[in-house]
């Protein structure tokens, strides 16, 4: 296709306009490498050097990541909210917490992957996923567990944890909410999901993606959307462990489309990274998010109020590039987007270890309800 099908007539954008709107998404964005300008390799996991990897803490971070014990109400686990039996979401708007809360502020983004991103959460505010691990578990609308102290007093009731932790960490106590959260991210960092038709195209099998998908790509790029979807994840050009890759959401609101979409998505009213810098400048900052299986993660943004992937890229064009795409257009990119689908693991559920003679979660009936009455 010719560029000027995209950049010309009333619905779309004027030629004009593109390098002032490319100056402002790469105000934040750093320059990216084009995705097909090098040899491309789906990455190796990196791994801290403070947590290796072994298959004993993986195994005891897959029972921890399941096991709802760690929730207050002992029916909330990491794989309520992270299927990854699925696609690592649970495909909700917003999810349930503890004792059916819905007032879960942001979407759940998909753990797959997540090992790749520089920051977590939306608003980037855990630099790892030992960091992130901890968050859910004490947010008192989601797991719901006041302290990590509390953690880790109903996982050392537990004999089964007794034994593994000592196993997996040594030392004199070895279960502290620390470890929990370093086996949790350690199971987290097998989560990845190469090899998709994407990943076979660009190792050279030209076949791997049919003609809408290759042209959806050149769009994608000559749109620019590549200044913040960039690199391996297409999340970020290549920032370090630590350091997030943001853009503000909705960036050109006072687009007519744009406006129509920010009305009927409700696109704003999260102050986004401001609320963990507090600085002006932060205002509506959001982690760039991955399009790697984009096509499964359904609904979109951080409202979660996009309940289709074509909608989603059509606001994208509208909000952050001030351009209206036609559905072919729209269908490419679409196409694209779905070639960013890779290959899962197969995960198998964990048995948890019991406590024989008791339970550990008398009391829930009675939290259950004074959270109804608050």
């Amino acid at each position: 296709m010719s560029e000027k099908n995209y950049f010309s007539g009333d619905r779309q954008m004027n030629r004009s306009r593109i390098p002032a709107i490319l100056a402002l998404i790469f105000a934040t964005c750093a320059t990216s490498v084009a995705w097909a300008a090098s040899p491309y390799a789906f990455p190796r996991v990196a791994v801290p050097a403070d947590n290796p990897m072994t298959p004993a803490k993986i195994a005891l971070g897959k029972q921890i990541y399941f096991d709802p014990r760690i929730s207050l109400s002992g029916t909330v686990s990491c794989d309520t909210c992270h299927n990854v039996a699925g696609n690592g979401t649970d495909n909700l708007p917003l999810s349930f917490g503890v004792f059916g809360r819905v007032d879960v502020p942001r979407n759940t983004p998909t753990v797959f992957n997540a090992a790749f991103n520089t920051v977590q959460f939306w608003d980037g505010r855990a630099k790892s996923l030992e960091e992130q691990a901890k968050g859910p578990i004490q947010n008192p609308v989601e797991m719901g567990m006041p302290n990590g102290d509390a953690v880790v007093e109903r996982l050392k009731q537990i004999p089964g944890y007794q034994k593994e932790f000592a196993q997996v960490f040594g030392g004199k106590d070895p279960i502290t909410f620390d470890n929990v959260a370093a086996a949790i991210a350690t199971f987290e960092r097998t989560l990845v999901t190469p090899d998709s038709p994407y990943d076979q195209y660009m190792k050279g099998d030209k076949k791997a993606l049919n003609a809408s998908a290759r042209a959806g790509m050149k769009l994608a790029r000559s749109l620019g959307c590549e200044a913040c979807h960039a690199g391996p994840m297409f999340d970020n050009p290549g920032t370090a462990m630590g350091t997030g890759a943001y853009q503000k959401f909705p960036a050109q609101p006072g687009y007519a489309a744009c406006a129509k979409y920010v009305q009927q998505y409700h696109l704003t009213g999260d102050d986004g990274r401001f609320n963990v810098t507090h600085n002006p400048a932060d205002k509506q900052l959001f982690k760039v998010p991955t399009w790697r299986n984009v096509a499964l993660t359904a609904p979109y943004f951080n409202y979660g109020t996009v309940g289709n992937l074509p909608d989603a890229v059509r606001i994208m064009a509208a909000c952050q590039l001030s351009t209206t795409l036609t559905d072919k257009d729209v269908n490419e990119i679409v196409a694209f987007l779905n070639s960013l689908t890779g290959k899962f693991p197969k995960e198998t559920l964990p048995r948890l270890p019991e406590t024989p003679n008791t339970t550990l979660l008398m009391g829930v009936p009675d939290l259950a309800q004074a959270a109804q009455k608050k």
